[in-house]
């Protein structure tokens, strides 16, 4: 699928290509996820999830492995994205398996992230609930734009594009957000925030997590 960039007029360009995430996307998670361990779940609190993550640097067999036990993490948990620091590990990847608003499901891995600049016309926000995994059993209305481009590198340190729309913008946008240090309770304002946090104190979370000292 071609890229949509815009140039200063919001008008749309094309540019290099996005990656393909959409073929074979079950059996990619599947076998990602079979060769995976997984992992408990750092919760808000952990400092591991409030900094800047670490650039990827190596791309080899640890790296491998890693992203594995994430998918492995991410279906345990039911989620559709994880980010590195979600189960402890202070490195700028995400994985996500995630469908977007016409029903299709991307699956894929991207190394050291960094989100595209919409022009303010492309710049259309969607306000629907987001939750997190780190967050359990909470949710909130957040404006987000409803489409997203995120660059990077894939697990062999080549160079990729991945873009989303409506609920899939949401999740490249997310987990982004985590490997810079910040959740999405971050950008509610402290009313919101003091209610997301109270939600997630009456509820126990439905996958293991790692208890905060």
């Amino acid at each position: 699928m071609a890229q949509q960039v815009f140039d200063q007029d919001g008008e749309q360009q094309v540019d290099d290509e996005f990656i393909d995430d959409v073929t074979d996307a079950d059996a990619r998670e599947t076998a990602y996820r079979e060769r995976g361990t997984s992992r408990p779940i750092t919760v808000v609190g952990n400092p591991v999830l409030h900094k800047e993550c670490k650039d990827v640097t190596e791309f080899d067999d640890e790296l491998a492995k890693l992203i594995d036990d994430m998918f492995a993490s991410q279906r345990t948990a039911e989620g559709v994205g994880l980010a590195a620091n979600q189960i402890g590990v202070d490195l700028k990847v995400f994985v996500y398996d995630c469908m977007d608003d016409q029903g299709v499901r991307h699956v894929g891995v991207v190394c050291n992230p960094v989100l595209d600049e919409l022009p303010a016309e492309r710049r259309v926000l969607d306000d629907s609930n987001e939750g997190c995994l780190s967050v359990p059993g909470a949710y909130a209305e957040l404006a987000r734009p409803d489409y997203a481009v995120v660059r990077g590198q894939d697990a062999q340190g080549n160079p990729i594009a991945v873009q989303g729309t409506g609920y899939f913008a949401r999740c490249l946008q997310h987990e982004t957000d985590h490997l810079y240090g910040y959740l999405y309770i971050d950008r509610l304002s402290k009313r919101d925030r003091k209610d997301v946090l109270k939600q997630m104190a009456e509820r126990e979370p439905r996958y293991p997590v790692v208890a905060n000292d």
